[in-house]
């Protein structure tokens, strides 16, 4: 069996305020994007359990510690699931601000309910998947979502990008999410991101921004160079996604893409729905 997780971005993410536990309180809307890996299980022909086997774009950890292993061994807790052979084709950028991991791990709690028959329902999968990160749930349903909290509350919002296109593009340069929060001041946004986000795409510009750029901006300029680039180059709404360092740009429907704009770049072009 097989799937295709996808990615997500950020439209405007600001940090409002400071927890006594470290952690930061958001907002932000989650959009989904056609940008993909791909995921297959089947039964483990050799061995008694499950084992990851990865291709594609190089992940720096375990595969102990990888995300879909340890989608399989919380649902392993409380049901008896097969001995599988995992096989993920990382396309999606790592350390990209696109939730890449998060979805795989969510894909894989939605492939076990479906190869096992657990018959889990959505709510149940949402609180498995938020036990293996505070954006996990989001892809349970993975439709666009109003995200509070530490990112981990969610409210589905009436938004649609349909037929426009995108074009994901990340430098080779690594942000540390740790640095990006200690740079940032937590205030409460100048414009109210449900109304922003009801405004025309032509007029993002002005009002719906990410407050990681003013961080991560000043100490990688490379960074904020792409994001002229991809208005340059027609973007309406252009953005770095999460704490970067990937970056966005939506366009309108009848833009030809050219690739050689960011050449030596990890590029993507799609189209949302």
């Amino acid at each position: 069996m097989i799937s295709f997780p996808n990615c997500k971005i950020n439209l405007g993410l600001y940090v409002t305020s400071r927890r006594p536990d470290g952690y930061h309180e958001l907002e932000t809307i989650f959009y989904p994007t056609p940008l993909e890996d791909s995921l297959e299980i089947v039964p483990a022909s050799t061995h008694a359990d499950c084992t990851l086997h990865l291709f594609g774009n190089e992940i720096e950890c375990n595969t102990d510690n990888n995300l879909v292993i340890k989608a399989y061994r919380i649902l392993q807790k409380e049901y008896a699931l097969p001995p599988l052979d995992i096989s993920l084709y990382k396309q999606i950028p790592s350390g990209a601000g696109l939730g890449g991991g998060s979805s795989d791990a969510t894909f894989m709690l939605k492939l076990l309910n479906d190869y096992c028959k657990l018959r889990l329902s959505v709510t149940q999968l949402e609180n498995y998947a938020t036990q293996l990160g505070a954006d996990c749930a989001f892809f349970v349903r993975n439709t666009p979502m109003l995200a509070r909290g530490i990112g981990n509350i969610f409210s589905p919002i009436n938004l649609s990008l349909s037929g426009y296109k995108i074009i994901i593009v990340k430098p080779d340069i690594f942000v540390s999410t740790r640095e990006a929060f200690s740079l940032i001041e937590p205030h409460t946004p100048e414009y109210d991101l449900s109304e922003t986000i009801a405004l025309p795409i032509n007029q993002w510009k002005k009002y719906l921004y990410n407050d990681f750029e003013r961080s991560v901006f000043p100490q990688h300029p490379e960074i904020a160079s792409i994001k002229e680039r991809l208005y340059q180059n027609g973007a309406i709404y252009a953005s770095m996604s999460g704490s970067g360092s990937s970056l966005y740009g939506i366009f309108p429907k009848d833009y030809v893409d050219d690739p050689a704009a960011f050449k030596n770049l990890f590029y993507f072009c799609g189209v949302l729905k």
